[in-house]
């Protein structure tokens, strides 16, 4: 077969398993979850999914790698000049992707992806400080309280937009968390 045959199948193949995953998350929950039944779920042999990942772990991570990158994408665009620019970014992305995150955040998911998102989130922080508000960050940059309780709230908002079926717009909820950033950056000056 060509090699753009072979493309196609292994994009298909992979395409198959993350929606049964998504889909055995929201029924069961990740932890519950075998690669047995996902493959079942998905219609794909055993061979195939190992062919392509090691372990579920594996697959939720090259998933949550996509997203991530998605997210940066959409938050380093030159339109994102603004810091609340940025936010709208990240939640309109949050949106995109709700599916996604509410079952791997969700009461149904995983710890340990929640810590994953949350480290991705220090990092993003960290790396885009105009994510934050003010334009600069106020606090030493070796302090990591500030960019972890930043991304914890982050983690937590996220999962109950979600969860409450996004009761605000994506402009809405960014305009309230750039407001709690700001009262967190306005009280962290004032730390010796």
């Amino acid at each position: 077969m060509s090699q753009s045959g072979n493309n196609l199948r292994v994009r298909r193949t992979q395409k198959l398993l993350r929606e049964a995953l998504i889909e055995l998350i929201e029924e069961r929950g990740f932890d519950a979850l075998t690669v047995g039944e996902i493959t079942e779920r998905a219609m794909v042999s055993r061979a195939a999914f190992y062919r392509n990942y090691q372990d579920k772990y594996a697959l939720v991570e090259q998933i949550f790698a996509e997203a991530m990158q998605a997210l940066f994408d959409a938050v380093s665009a030159p339109d994102t000049a603004h810091s609340s620019q940025v936010w709208v970014r990240f939640f309109e992305h949050i949106a995109e992707y709700e599916r996604l995150y509410r079952a791997l955040l969700g009461r149904k998911g995983s710890s340990w992806f929640v810590l994953k998102m949350r480290a991705s989130l220090i990092d993003l922080i960290k790396g885009l400080g105009r994510l934050a508000l003010p334009e600069r960050p106020i606090y030493p940059a070796a302090d990591e309280f500030i960019p972890n309780l930043l991304a914890t709230m982050l983690v937590e908002t996220i999962t109950w937009w979600l969860e409450q079926g996004r009761p605000y717009s994506p402009q809405e909820v960014a305009n309230r968390c750039i407001l709690l950033t700001t009262a967190i950056f306005k009280e962290t000056s004032t730390w010796q």
